[in-house]
C-alpha cells in the first residue's frame, strides 16, 4: 500500500474551537466546513466539532452530505440558493440560507413554504463579491421581514475583504457602514471570518464564522497557526522509497534544473503534485525526516519528489517523511510555493487516504 496519507488530528480541531471560544467567549461559533472542510474531511470534522453552534458550507450539495451523515445542527448555505427549485430542499432539511440579491428575495416571496426558512441578508460593504448593495439593504430587509416563507427576525451578515491586513483602513470602513445600515433593526449579526476573529474583536457580533483557523492555520500574513495558539490538524506524510549516492555535477529531475554542488545522497519520496503537493515548491523547500529539516531538490513530479539527504544520509528507505504538519507549518510550505496554506490543504487529492487515529466512527461509516 502506498505510504502517502493525511493524518487528521480531531483533538487539535477541538482544541482550536476552544481557542476561538477563549477569544470570544460570549459569541456563537459557526464552523465553516466548505470544500470538504478545507480538505480535512467534512463528516469527520463535523462530528469532531459537535460543540460548535452551527456549520457553514458553500452550497446545497455540501449541506445535504452533512445531513445524510446524521448531522442535525443548523447549516448555513454561504452562497445561498441558486434558484427557487432549491427552496423545498432547504425547507425539508432545515437549512439556513444567505440572501444576497433581489432575485432571491423575489423567489422567497413567490414560494409557498409550510415551514419558514432562516435567512441571513448579506450586505456588500466593500468586498464586492456577494451581497446586496448598501442602498438596497434596508428595503430588502423589510421585504424579507414581511415574507411568510422567511423565519423572523431576519439576520444580518457581511464579509471583510482585508481583515488579515490590520493596517488597511478598509475593515474599519466596512464595519462603520455595516453598523450604519443595520442600526435599529432586529436580527443577529455575523461579520468575522478567521482573520476577523483574531484581529477585529470589536466586530465579533453575535456569530463568528471561523474557517481556516479551525484547522490550525493562520489567516494572518507572516504568522503561523502555532504562533496564534492554534494546533495544526493535518499532517501530510509519506516515506522514502529510494536512496542513491550521486556525485557533484549530476543533474536532478525533469529538465535537470538542479545541479548537485557536492557529492551527496538523494532520496526519493512517494508524493507529488498528483497528491496535491505543490508543483511549484522550489528547491530548498523543507521536509522532515527523523526530526531533521532537509531540502527538496529539483522539480516536483506527479508522484515523487527528491530530497538531499546529505553525505551521511539522514534517512533510509522506509523512513517516514513529513511534508507539513505539527512540526513543519503548512504556511511555510505555501510561502515557498508562492501560494496560501488554504490552497494546499484544499488541494489534497482523492488518492491520498485520510486517517483519524483518535476518532471513533459509528458502525457502517
Amino acid at each position: 500500500m502506498r505510504p502517502t496519507r493525511a493524518f487528521i488530528d480531531t483533538r487539535a480541531l477541538r482544541a482550536n474551537l476552544r481557542r476561538i471560544r477563549e477569544l470570544a467567549p460570549e459569541r456563537r461559533v459557526m464552523a465553516i466546513l466548505k470544500a470538504n472542510a478545507y480538505g480535512h474531511g467534512q463528516a469527520v470534522v463535523a462530528r469532531a466539532l459537535d460543540e460548535a453552534d452551527a456549520f457553514g458550507v458553500a452550497f446545497l450539495e455540501e449541506a445535504l452530505e452533512l445531513r445524510n451523515t446524521g448531522i442535525a445542527k443548523p447549516i448555513l448555505l454561504l452562497e445561498g440558493f441558486f434558484g427557487a427549485h432549491e427552496l423545498p430542499f432547504l425547507e425539508r432539511y432545515g437549512l439556513w440560507t444567505v440572501v444576497h440579491s433581489e432575485a432571491q428575495v423575489e423567489a422567497l416571496e413567490r414560494a409557498k413554504l409550510e415551514t419558514p426558512i432562516t435567512v441571513w441578508l448579506k450586505i456588500d460593504t466593500g468586498m464586492h463579491r456577494l451581497g446586496c448593495a448598501p442602498e438596497e439593504a434596508q428595503a430588502l430587509y423589510r421585504r424579507l421581514s414581511a415574507c411568510g416563507s422567511v423565519a423572523q427576525p431576519v439576520n444580518w451578515m457581511t464579509h471583510f475583504a482585508s481583515a488579515d491586513e490590520m493596517r488597511d483602513p478598509q475593515t474599519a470602513e466596512q464595519l462603520r457602514l455595516y453598523r450604519e445600515l443595520t442600526a435599529g433593526f432586529p436580527g443577529e449579526h455575523s461579520l468575522c471570518n478567521s482573520a476577523g476573529v483574531l484581529a477585529w474583536p470589536e466586530a465579533h457580533g453575535d456569530w463568528l464564522r471561523p474557517g481556516v483557523m479551525l484547522y490550525g492555520i493562520s489567516p494572518l500574513t507572516g504568522q503561523t497557526g502555532p504562533e496564534l495558539g492554534l494546533q495544526p490538524v493535518m499532517t501530510l506524510e509519506s516515506q522514502l522509497i529510494a536512496s542513491r549516492f550521486l556525485k557533484a555535477g549530476e543533474r536532478i529531475g525533469y529538465g535537470g534544473t538542479y545541479v548537485l554542488p557536492a557529492d551527496t545522497h538523494i532520496g526519493v519520496v512517494a508524493v507529488g503534485y498528483g497528491d496535491g503537493y505543490p508543483r511549484h515548491a522550489p528547491t530548498g523547500t523543507p521536509v522532515l525526516i527523523n526530526g531533521r529539516r532537509l531540502p527538496i531538490v529539483g522539480r516536483v513530479s506527479m508522484d515523487m519528489i527528491t530530497v538531499d539527504l546529505g553525505m551521511e544520509p539522514a534517512g533510509q528507505v522506509g523512513d517516514k517523511v513529513v511534508l507539513w504538519g505539527r512540526d513543519l507549518p503548512v504556511e511555510e510550505i505555501a510561502e515557498g510555493a508562492d501560494t496560501i496554506a488554504y490552497e494546499l490543504v484544499c488541494a489534497i487529492t482523492k488518492r491520498v487516504p485520510s486517517y483519524t487515529p483518535d476518532f471513533e466512527f459509528d458502525d457502517g461509516c
